[in-house]
């Protein structure tokens, strides 16, 4: 049997994932969590073959969580499922060590083979997904500047993100200035949201 970890925040979506995999004769989910700071947990008492993850999940995202399963769980493949295709999300999902990338509109059975597929070694990538990303070429932003953004997000001033990420003022108003220029834009709300709509965060 592949024993598969689901992460997925939304009830009704996990229940009905659970569900159709439950169905193959080959699959059976292991576990079941609705945050990203569960993933690992999880996967470390359940061992599953394949964790399914989800990228927006409250507490950590999808893709920080398959950065650490290839790290403290390397013999389970992970396979990212989401709603949002969007080709700096496919990006950091293959740097992270994700083994398959599809977004959710796709059908079951699909699911299914993908999951198969993933633990056989190969990479499965929806495939206009792949194109996009192809064209759309890597984030602008580092690593820093991401950071910056994302600490950004909840409309902190530039003290507080400065207290968040051990940084100076004068650095943190740099790395918002370069990443808001890199992405072009006018302040760093429109560069938050230009960034996340290009899933660079």
């Amino acid at each position: 049997m592949i024993k598969v970890l689901l992460a997925e925040d939304q009830g009704m979506m996990r229940g009905a994932l659970a569900l159709l995999l439950g169905l193959e004769t080959d699959i059976e989910v292991v576990a079941q969590v609705a945050a990203g700071d569960r993933i690992v947990e999880a996967a470390l008492d359940a061992r599953p073959d394949v964790a399914l993850l989800d990228i927006e999940l409250p507490g950590r995202s999808g893709l920080d969580a398959a950065a650490d399963l290839r790290e403290r769980c390397p013999d389970c493949r992970v396979l990212i499922l989401t709603t949002f295709g969007r080709p700096g999300y496919l990006r950091r999902a293959m740097e992270a060590g994700a083994a398959g990338f599809l977004v959710k509109d796709g059908p079951v059975e699909e699911l299914a083979a993908a999951i198969r597929r993933v633990l056989a070694g190969e990479k499965v990538i929806d495939p206009a997904l792949a194109a996009a990303a192809l064209s759309a070429g890597p984030s602008p932003l580092t690593a820093r500047e991401r950071d910056v953004l994302t600490a950004a997000v909840d409309g902190a001033t530039v003290a507080d993100i400065a207290a968040r990420l051990h940084l100076s003022p004068a650095t943190v108003r740099n790395y918002l200035s370069s990443a808001i220029g890199k992405t072009g834009t006018r302040n760093r709300m429109e560069a938050v949201r230009a960034a996340r709509r290009h899933g660079w965060l």
